[in-house]
């Protein structure tokens, strides 16, 4: 079975490899907001439907862009009641609402489940016979997407960049997941003073989202040079500014290369896909609602320490490319100096190593569809077995008394 595994996995590298995979056009700060809005070539009065959640716009973070479309004469038509984990009915809900007002492209501004649930709003525009389900899975949109603008208000998901939408089920209390080459925004936006607003923590696990992303891409078997060179300098950036960004939220600088990170971060694992930090936490979020970086953040440890000395080598070159090790040091010191900084870089953003929220009764079964997610569609450096699978879970499982 693990060597059909790997006879798909090469498929997927050979289509990456000999097709490409689109990137967006890269705008960046209010002049950025500016010229992607006015390449969107819309004539006067155009409605542009903008997707984001409720408390972006409460708060009036997104303000800034409806500002920016006003000024180039569309009306904007907000569309604010995406959950932190899009479900089928917000995706319907937006694509009747960019029907009823005769929108003409979209702009997402949010964190990854708003940007996810409007690249799912416009595949619905495209295909309007075909229900929401039907795209999870790969390749099931195949047809351009409404003109769109992407705009990140975390530094973490690299939706803005990937192929990949993530929406529940909320009948079947389950995560599914749409990749399709058309589902990468055409434009994006990344405008560093939406950010600084964010709290300590949410700055911390989206950071160390991006993180995984970029761990993740390095371990692949399906990784390359250009994705080890774009996941690498995302670690790079990562580790120097996250601190910064936490501890000081209004230091745009600390903020523009976290948001650059997290891109550099997407654009590596489209390429590559993840692996079983994913993996389990996508069934974390899904069964629990844990938040996506977080249960990211926690189970970053526990999955590295299971690979063991099998991912020496790929952690020793983060290590060595992020200057935390020296190397006159054996590959072995090298990968256990990343480790020990990770560790270390975890405490200092006083992330939690366990959840409450797992239960015991639970292990099994997340574990069984945890590596349904996986096998065959994530090319992993090596393959885990359900009892491994479980033992993680049991490892990050608190103790609710």
């Amino acid at each position: 079975m693990h060597l059909l595994y790997r006879c798909y996995h090469f498929v997927l590298k050979s289509i990456v490899r000999f097709i490409g995979i689109p990137e967006p056009q890269l705008y960046q700060g209010t002049q950025g907001l500016k010229d992607a809005i006015a390449d969107l070539s819309l004539p006067d009065d155009a409605q542009v439907l903008v997707v984001t959640d409720k408390v972006l716009n409460e708060r009036g973070i997104i303000q800034p862009v409806l500002t920016a479309l006003y000024a180039q004469n569309l009306s904007p038509v907000v569309y604010d009641q995406v959950q932190p984990n899009p479900t089928i009915k917000n995706i319907e809900q937006g694509y009747q609402v960019y029907n009823q007002h005769h929108c003409v492209a979209i702009v997402s501004v949010g964190g990854g489940s708003v940007l996810d649930a409007a690249k799912l709003i416009g595949a619905r525009v495209v295909r309007p016979k075909r229900p929401v389900k039907t795209f999870s899975g790969l390749f099931k949109v195949l047809k351009t997407l409404p003109p769109n603008i992407a705009i990140p208000t975390t530094a973490g998901t690299g939706s803005e960049t990937t192929v990949a939408a993530v929406f529940n089920d909320e009948k079947q209390g389950k995560k599914l997941a749409a990749a399709d080459f058309c589902l990468v925004p055409q434009r994006a936006v990344l405008l560093s003073q939406l950010t600084t607003s964010l709290p300590g923590g949410i700055t911390a696990t989206t950071a160390i989202d991006a993180l995984t992303h970029a761990i993740e891409a390095i371990l692949s078997i399906n990784a390359t040079k250009l994705t080890n060179d774009r996941a690498l300098e995302a670690c790079s950036q990562i580790f120097a500014h996250l601190p910064t960004a936490y501890h000081n939220g209004q230091d745009q600088k600390a903020r523009e290369k976290l948001l650059y990170a997290s891109f550099l971060a997407g654009q590596a694992f489209t390429r590559t896909s993840v692996g079983y930090i994913h993996a389990i936490s996508h069934q974390l979020t899904a069964r629990y609602g844990t938040p996506h970086g977080l249960a990211n953040a926690v189970l970053l440890l526990p999955v590295l320490h299971w690979y063991g000395s099998r991912i020496h080598r790929q952690l020793a070159m983060i290590a060595c490319h992020c200057s935390l090790t020296s190397l006159d040091y054996p590959v072995e010191q090298q990968a256990q100096d990343l480790i020990a900084h990770i560790t270390q870089l975890l405490a200092q953003l006083n992330i939690q190593t366990q959840l409450t929220e797992v239960l015991s009764d639970d292990i099994q079964s997340l574990a069984v569809m945890a590596l349904d997610e996986a096998h065959p569609d994530y090319p992993v450096p090596h393959f885990m077995a359900l009892p491994d699978c479980q033992n993680i879970l049991t490892q990050i499982r608190a103790c609710s008394s």
